[in-house]
């Protein structure tokens, strides 16, 4: 793949006007607070994997208006204080796979939290087992316009509220201190985005090659899926545009993270046609962009570029390097 998006030296200043919508905080307060009225943990089970090294739990957890969400909770055998969690978010499709496929966290030491994702599961990886139980009208294939009339009912914003549930659930699993790391890849890393805004105080944020940002410039500059889904979306319902465009303004990882407080480590690819660098880039430049200009409370915010990948970006090298970054923050 070619280089398609701006020049890197325009992408590092790339700081997009935005049209956040005005009542953004008390849409996602009444979401959340819909959530919270339910406790966080339903269940949480211990299952025999055959790793003698690794502790697993089957949890469900209560996500979007109560909604039971299945996680695997992993944590390193034969340790006895508590540990902090790093909660992971799964790629557009996938689902929580099997334990096995989530021992690094664990091996470096911390308690992991592996969120399913309702109604996906089934596109790659070994499978998911959390049913979205909130149907929708007319949407195209996948998972990207269920719903997408509305922001009260959109699918996205139900699993971006799942999403800031998993950090409550696990701060409160057994062998938690309290401390929460969230990352991701791809839809998991805008989901990380998306937690870290809505849960300001969680320790630190990770997102690789992030979805779910700019996502109108996304729609414009990308013929690749998953943003495709909205565009052949709208070439059929014509005239649903302003109502799917005022949707996506509640949804936008760049909205959001202007909210979020923890340090944050991102990755961008230069040649990434499923989540185009600039949309990355927005997110990064407008993280904790609430904040006063030079405010002493402004957190971190890294960005590893990758040149000459597309949306694999940097893989085990990026992993590595978030190991070492958290140590520092945890």
């Amino acid at each position: 793949m070619a280089l398609f998006d701006l020049p890197l030296a325009q992408l590092r200043t790339y700081r997009p006007e935005l049209d956040e919508p005005a009542d953004l905080d008390d849409f996602w307060a009444g979401k959340l607070s819909r959530a919270r009225a339910h406790a966080p943990l339903i269940q949480v089970a211990p299952v025999e994997t055959g790793l003698t090294l690794v502790d697993t739990w089957d949890v469900t957890f209560a996500g979007h208006d109560g909604d039971p969400i299945r996680a695997w909770y992993l944590r390193p055998a034969g340790v006895p204080g508590d540990l902090p969690v790093v909660v992971e978010y799964i790629g557009y499709g996938g689902g929580r796979s099997l334990p096995l496929e989530h021992l690094a966290w664990p091996a470096a030491g911390y308690g992991h939290l592996v969120m399913d994702t309702r109604g996906q599961g089934s596109g790659w990886g070994s499978g998911g087992a959390t049913p979205d139980p909130v149907g929708s009208g007319p949407a195209a294939p996948g998972s990207m316009t269920r719903g997408i009339d509305d922001p009260e009912t959109a699918y996205l914003g139900r699993l971006m509220t799942d999403a800031a549930r998993a950090v409550d659930a696990a701060r409160v699993l057994p062998g938690a201190d309290g401390r929460v790391a969230v990352t991701g890849n791809s839809q998991g890393g805008g989901l990380a985005l998306v937690a870290g805004s809505l849960v300001p105080d969680v320790s630190a944020v990770m997102a690789n090659v992030p979805f779910l940002c700019q996502i109108r410039r996304a729609i414009d500059i990308t013929d690749c899926d998953p943003y495709q889904e909205i565009v052949r979306y709208l070439a059929v319902n014509r005239d649903r545009e302003a109502a799917v465009e005022r949707t996506l303004g509640y949804l936008d990882a760049v909205h959001l993270v202007r909210r979020a407080r923890a340090d944050a480590l991102f990755s961008a690819a230069l040649r990434d046609m499923t989540c185009p660098p600039s949309t990355i880039f927005a997110a990064r430049n407008h993280y904790a962009g609430t904040l006063p200009e030079g405010s002493p409370e402004a957190p971190s915010t890294q960005i590893e570029v990758y040149p000459y990948n597309n949306h694999e970006g940097g893989a085990a090298v990026q992993h590595d390097l978030q190991i070492r970054w958290l140590r520092e923050r945890l």
